[in-house]
């Protein structure tokens, strides 16, 4: 393009086509790194699932040495401070979900042990319900 003396003047800026080209690379960067992400964020869901069960099961054992019986809820274990809060299932997303094993008797108590109420399998093919 030329100005009103004749000169011929720069232009800034990107074509249609060179747009195009960035953003599709864009997109093929996204696509590859999409599921290596969400992959990455079941995994530690579940590795966060494995402690969260550990811990809670110690608490539990521990509750049961300490008093001779188990606890008869979860809240009981918070209230006597063997843990500091109700424990969180990060897989179903919830702290509701607690499936709760009784014991046999002639143990007391209600909760013997506990288990994932998530819905479905793990990345190894096991079902949550089953850790």
């Amino acid at each position: 393009m030329r100005n009103g003396n004749g000169q011929r003047q720069c232009e800034f800026g990107f074509t249609l086509v060179e747009l195009l080209v960035v953003l599709s690379i864009l997109a093929l960067l996204l696509s590859l790194a999409y599921p290596k992400y969400f992959s990455n964020v079941e995994r530690a869901k579940e590795a966060a699932l494995k402690e969260t069960l550990n811990t809670t099961r110690e608490a539990i054992d521990q509750f049961y040495a300490d008093h001779g019986k188990y606890p008869d809820s979860l809240e009981e274990v918070v209230e006597k401070k063997y843990i500091t809060k109700l424990p969180f299932d990060p897989v179903a997303d919830s702290a509701e979900s607690w499936v709760l094993d009784q014991p046999e008797p002639p143990l007391e108590g209600m909760v013997y042990d506990i288990h994932s109420g998530a819905v479905g399998n793990a990345i190894d093919g096991s079902e949550y319900s089953t850790w």
